[in-house]
């Protein structure tokens, strides 16, 4: 897994982690140097006439210093630009990964917990790179000619102050294990935080209206509750080794004072060479602290790492090509839907559903709840594909289409009329750069938009808010509407894209979306059967069935489904009145 990151992220990046590398070799030999530097501090500058050596050596010393607060400055400076461009790196590959995912993906990972797989664990990730480097760089290179200083002075002393080292090997073992368990829990507990907080704000009208405060407070503590508790044992796990270090070091210290102290009282050793020798074990404190710690560290990042592959990996259920077979023709395409088969897991929702929508023409989709209209939505636009059976556009099988071409033949208004917290302008265009000023309000004046939108304080440029919630629900539909006609693509797609306007404003938007799509193959899924009289064919839907086909009068006067279904509408419609 290593392998694969250095292969994907550090690689292009691999002359400023040279740089990097080199800089903290330079600030690791400092400490060495610096306790080279006791033993003629203390015998020469210290002894008798030693004066003449204080300048010398005084300013080798600060000059050892200076050049460490340089190079630790360069270095940090430099792994802060790696790690940054890393994980910007990592959370775009993982959002343009999540985006070609198809929409089973989504209805089984909530919204909040893919927000902390981009985010919450490649940050995760980010800050290990640095701390590896910083290691092996830094305090390896550190603890090497620390190491080096004392064996040059004295093996006995060296090997005295290591007695306790072994001691550290078992509870190593056993502490990675448990930490990187505790680190797979917080992610996913990061992940369920993320979820509910976007759910409540998602929800707060539905919130407050059912007066649910306190409850979604509750629910929220106790998830917060269970990352307290998870995070508190996975910090305890990650300290027992660097307060393990501080014992074992303590055991070294003591038994160094006992065996060199004696040689020092004696005679043997003269008290810079001690000083030199007992500042080299102590300087090699911090250093082998931070190493010690760094285990802990990466079984933390391992945990998010293995998410993040883990997501990577997953495939989108859509088994496209590349290229399509071949180009739809002609345009306006005429539809055929043929003896498809949906489920949703174990729930079937079309069960041999056929029709043909006619090039150029408006075909409607009605049935009651259920039926399975939204679900030919999903089919024909790819977001989904059939379990059996085909839907063709003009001569081509959809599955026989590259998804992008699949969907540029369609201009689409969905029930919910998503908008992005942007400008209008930009949530009209979605991208598109050559749209002028006269398109942008022919289409808003056919949406019946035109009116609402120069009343709005910035016009066009004024942000649609989060959701959209600077709009009403009908303004947001017509915001969506006006959005597909600026498609201009050869297919027309509804699905309830009437439903929050009132009665008038449906009538007159009806009959400028029946002149729009004049030169437009059209589809229109509609609950309200007075939107779609005007339709060229009425598909009717049930159990997943088309049951019924015809004009709207042909299937009043049939007395069918769609005739209980007008009887029972208007019925309620008249006891509303």
């Amino acid at each position: 897994m290593a392998r694969w990151f250095w292969r994907t992220y550090l690689h292009h990046q691999k002359g400023l982690l040279f740089l990097a590398f080199l800089i903290m070799v330079i600030e690791g030999s400092t400490l060495g140097a610096l306790s080279y530097m006791l033993e003629p501090l203390f015998d020469q500058v210290f002894g008798a006439g030693g004066e003449a050596s204080l300048w010398p050596i005084g300013l080798m010393i600060f000059g050892l210093f200076a050049l460490r607060g340089v190079t630790s400055l360069l270095s940090k400076t430099l792994m802060a630009r790696i790690g940054q461009q890393v994980a910007a790196r990592m959370q775009a590959d993982l959002l343009r990964h999540i985006l070609r995912l198809d929409m089973g993906f989504f209805q089984q990972n909530a919204p909040g917990k893919l927000i902390e797989r981009v985010q919450g664990d490649t940050l995760a990730v980010q800050g290990i790179w640095a701390a590896l480097l910083m290691g092996v760089g830094r305090d390896f290179v550190s603890l090497i000619g620390l190491f080096a200083v004392a064996l040059s002075i004295d093996p006995w002393w060296t090997l005295a102050a290591l007695v306790g080292t072994p001691l550290l090997i078992l509870p190593a073992t056993i502490l990675r294990n448990y930490v990187r368990r505790k680190a797979v829990q917080l992610r996913e507990q990061a992940g369920e935080r993320a979820t509910r907080l976007d759910e409540i704000f998602h929800g707060i009208q539905a919130v407050k209206l059912n007066r649910m405060e306190a409850h979604q407070e509750g629910r929220f503590t106790q998830i917060l509750n269970r990352i307290v508790t998870a995070e508190t044992k996975a910090a305890a796990g990650r300290a027992v080794m660097p307060s393990l270090v501080d014992i074992i070091t303590g055991v070294g210290f003591l038994a160094v004072l006992l065996l060199g102290g004696r040689e020092v009282a004696a005679g043997n050793r003269t008290t810079g060479e001690f000083m030199a020798f007992f500042s080299a074990m102590v300087l090699t404190f911090q250093p082998l602290r931070r190493l010690s710690e760094m285990a802990g560290l990466w079984q933390m990042a391992y945990a998010s790492l293995m998410r993040i592959t883990g997501l990577l990996a997953t495939r989108s259920a859509l088994h496209r090509p590349a290229r399509s077979a071949a180009a739809v023709a002609p345009l306006p395409p005429l539809i055929r839907v043929e003896d498809v088969h949906f489920g949703y897991g174990d729930q079937p929702v079309l069960a041999g559903l056929s029709f043909t929508a006619e090039a150029g023409r408006m075909t409607a989709l009605v049935g009651p709840s259920g039926a399975g209209k939204t679900t030919v939505f999903h089919l024909l636009t790819g977001l989904a594909d059939p379990v059996r059976g085909r839907i063709l556009l003009g001569n081509v099988a959809t599955t026989d289409l590259a998804i992008d071409d699949q969907r540029r033949l369609f201009a689409t208004v969905s029930q919910d009329s998503a908008l992005f917290d942007e400008p209008l302008r930009e949530n009209l265009v979605v991208g598109q750069a050559d749209v002028s000023d006269d398109r942008l309000a022919r289409a808003l004046a056919t949406a019946q938009a035109g009116e609402f939108v120069a009343a709005l304080p910035q016009g066009l440029d004024t942000p649609a808010g989060p959701r959209g919630s600077v709009l009403s629900g009908g303004q947001r539909q017509r915001i969506a509407i006006a959005r597909a006609l600026l498609r201009d693509a050869p297919v027309l797609l509804l699905d309830e894209a009437t439903s929050a306007l009132d009665a008038a404003s449906e009538t007159a938007l009806s009959e400028a979306l029946d002149s729009a799509g004049a030169d437009r193959t059209t589809i229109v899924i509609a609950h309200r059967l007075a939107t779609i009289r005007r339709a060229h064919k009425i598909v009717v839907m049930d159990k997943g069935r088309a049951v019924e086909t015809g004009t709207h009068d042909e299937l009043l006067a049939r007395g069918g489904l769609y005739a209980r279904l007008h009887a029972l509408q208007f019925k309620d419609e008249d006891q509303k009145e």
